[in-house]
Parts: C-alpha cells; sequence; structure tokens
C-alpha cells in the first residue's frame, strides 16, 4: 500500500479562534483558556476570516506582558502580534509547511486559501503526527524487505 501525500489542508484544524486588532492581551488570554487553544489569529475585518493580519500566542502574552510587568489589560493584540504573518497555502505538502515553520521560527501557522482568506491553522504537532505516520511505512518496507529474504535464504 502507497503512502499518499499528505497536505496542509489534510491536517490543518479549521475551527480558527480569531481576535480583532484592538482585542487586549488580558482579552486574548481568556479567550485562548475559554477555547483551549495557544494562538489567536488577528483579523483587521470585523470578524471575517478573510484578511488574516497576524497571530497572538500564548507565549507571546508571557513574554512580551507578563515577563517585563506591563499591563495585558492596555497592551492590544495589534501592539504585539507576529508580522509580517508567515503562512501556509493548504495545497502545500506538509514539509513545505515544516519548512516555512522552520525558516520563520515558529510552531504554528495559519493556513490559507488561493483567495488568501484564513483557511485553518497547523501546528508543528500536526505535521509530527503525520511524519511519524510516513516514518511508520518506511519501517514496514524495510521489515517486509527482510522478511523476503529471510524466506528466500532458507
Amino acid at each position: 500500500m502507497r503512502a499518499k501525500t499528505v497536505t496542509v489542508r489534510d491536517l490543518a484544524t479549521t475551527q480558527v479562534v480569531t481576535v480583532q486588532p484592538q482585542t487586549t492581551l488580558a482579552e486574548c488570554a481568556q479567550i485562548m483558556r475559554n477555547q483551549h487553544v495557544g494562538s489567536v489569529i488577528v483579523v483587521d475585518d470585523k470578524g471575517r476570516r478573510d484578511n488574516p493580519v497576524g497571530i497572538v500566542t500564548d507565549r507571546d502574552i508571557v513574554i512580551e506582558t507578563v515577563a517585563v510587568d506591563l499591563d495585558a489589560k492596555t497592551l492590544t493584540a495589534g501592539d504585539v502580534m507576529a508580522t509580517p504573518l508567515a503562512t501556509v497555502n493548504d495545497t502545500d505538502d506538509i514539509l513545505d509547511a515544516l519548512a516555512r515553520m522552520r525558516e520563520r521560527g515558529v510552531r504554528r501557522l495559519p493556513v490559507v486559501n488561493a483567495d488568501g482568506a484564513l483557511a485553518g491553522i497547523i501546528a508543528v504537532d500536526n505535521l509530527l503526527e503525520a511524519l511519524a505516520e510516513q516514518l511508520d511505512s518506511i519501517v514496514r518496507v524495510i521489515k517486509a524487505e527482510q522478511t523476503k529474504e529471510t524466506a528466500l535464504r532458507k
């Protein structure tokens, strides 16, 4: 059985939590807690998903606010969001997504469709799971070859 090529679309989470640039970091943190997510995508179009402009992670809130004793109730997502936003296309291969993460030093990427609209989010955890499945397929090939060779030598 041949392992299929895995695209970002195959692995992306389509339920993406979004905020607007003026959302305070305290509100972002509360939203992340309530939604059980580690990041929110910042959109600048009144909640529509067709214009992602940044991302705020739980780590951003801790490092950029809490660690330097700033007020999370006055700083906004727009103040600390990572820009320019690194994204990945939903049709890209998972290795493309992994390369983009490595280049940008991030663990999450918003996924956009051909129109540039937000289509999901992909995390390094999603990629590791898919790559582990592909590695398992390689191990099975090696094992099958060894079994065949052993049978032929008897």
